[in-house]
């Protein structure tokens, strides 16, 4: 059994390899995977504040996980949960302090709540031991909840939560809170810049955006483990996808109202200015100074390239907005890429931006027929799109569906 010391040391290193990550979404999913890794337990869930309740943000379950097939994520809805004594999780934010519960099924009369049951008798888990840690900033506010399940021994059993532990996770706890600030900042950061461009155009509206950089990291996650990819390289990768996605179109802030507030079909003329939001938006990120910068401008400038070579900006300098040397086509301008010259980051984007597109109801348009959306998009392989992103989109459709969930768009 490792030493106290040794667990110390596991913890700092836990927590250098948090800080690295920047999207809020992927950070919490990382606090959560490894703070269950250091307890080893079999199940948790993690929860934000937003003023008086807490949002239920990720669940894992590796008994539930081992049910699904390989790569397929487990599915989870987000609900909200006061800041009371009427549940574990609200009572842990409101009092501020650690919560180790043997037995979830005989609390304590002392208490004021009672275990919520509903999810262990729709699915037949039982849930056992529960350690409930509030995540407090260095100014001492609690900004969210940690909740792990079920503590395994050796013969992987749930047993209680180590109390020896307790003060090990919550220094952990505190520190992942203030990383969890900073990367809500730089999430707050990104919307401000969709912000402007939503004030300019109404289909960009930060529900679009969520949707659009969460399905290109699960079509990236899931297109990279059917290639093997390692994990780590993986973790980085869908870090930078998952902010760059978000900025896809913010090139727009550069285009005519006129324009941009077209009700009706573009003119030829139109769609020629239009298209030139790619290389706007590439131009913001053309002082490099991240692996972000790089992916950002990746993504702007490559997001409605074709596979069959049909898309635009093509092969064009974003600086200049000259083609690029023998990428000329016989009246100047620039060669559409096609294939894998196009960056793999655009041509997921492409798909996850059309799907959102297509799917969800616009200012000109109702929502088309999940079916219809579907079959277009199986059409659109080998043309449009990447087949084998198609074939991987097609094979997740329920992580999809799912993500659509979280980031419904605001009702009038």
């Amino acid at each position: 059994m490792a030493s106290q010391e040794e667990k110390l040391r596991k913890i700092i290193t836990i927590g250098f390899e948090i800080a690295q990550f920047k999207d809020i979404d992927l950070l919490l999913e990382k606090i959560l995977f490894e703070a269950r890794g250091f307890t080893n337990c079999d199940a948790g869930s993690i929860y934000v504040r937003e003023g008086d309740e807490l949002i239920f943000r990720y669940a894992q379950n590796d008994t539930m996980q081992r049910q699904l097939p390989p790569g397929k994520k487990l599915p989870y809805s987000t609900f909200k949960v006061p800041i009371s004594n009427s549940s574990i999780s609200g009572y842990v934010a409101l009092n501020g302090f650690i919560l180790n519960i043997p037995d979830a099924y005989q609390v304590d009369h002392k208490y004021p709540f009672s275990f919520n049951r509903s999810y262990d008798d729709v699915t037949g888990y039982r849930t056992c031991s529960i350690l409930t840690i509030p995540l407090r900033n260095f100014r001492g506010l609690v900004i969210g909840v940690l909740q792990l399940i079920n503590a395994m021994d050796a013969q992987n059993r749930a047993i209680p939560f180590v109390e020896a532990d307790e003060e090990l996770i919550a220094y952990f706890a505190n520190n992942a809170a203030n990383t969890i600030e900073r990367a809500q900042m730089t999430r707050e950061i990104i919307l401000r810049m969709n912000k402007m461009a939503e004030m300019r155009d109404p289909k960009e509206t930060g529900p679009h955006v969520n949707r659009v950089a969460a399905y290109s990291v699960a079509l990236y996650e899931a297109w990279a483990f059917k290639r093997g990819i390692p994990q780590l390289e993986i973790d980085q990768h869908r870090d930078v996808l998952r902010m760059a996605a978000m900025l896809h179109d913010v090139g727009k802030v550069a285009i005519s109202d006129t324009i941009l507030k077209k009700p009706g079909r573009f003119t030829p003329e139109e769609f020629q200015v239009m298209k030139h939001h790619t290389l706007l938006g590439a131009n913001l990120f053309s002082d490099i100074y991240s692996d972000f910068d790089e992916s950002a401008a990746i993504v702007s400038i490559n997001h409605h390239e074709r596979w069959d070579g049909k898309g635009y900006p093509g092969h064009i300098d974003p600086i200049t907005e000259k083609p690029l040397p023998g990428f000329e086509n016989g009246d100047g301008s620039a060669r559409g890429k096609q294939g894998e010259e196009i960056p793999l980051f655009g041509r997921i984007v492409a798909l996850a931006d059309v799907y959102d597109a297509l799917s969800c109801r616009r200012c000109y348009k109702e929502a088309w027929d999940e079916n219809e959306v579907l079959k277009t998009i199986g059409d659109e392989a080998g043309k449009q799109f990447d087949p084998e992103l198609v074939e991987v989109f097609l094979e997740n459709i329920d992580t999809f569906r799912q993500i659509e969930k979280l980031y419904p768009d605001k009702t009038e």
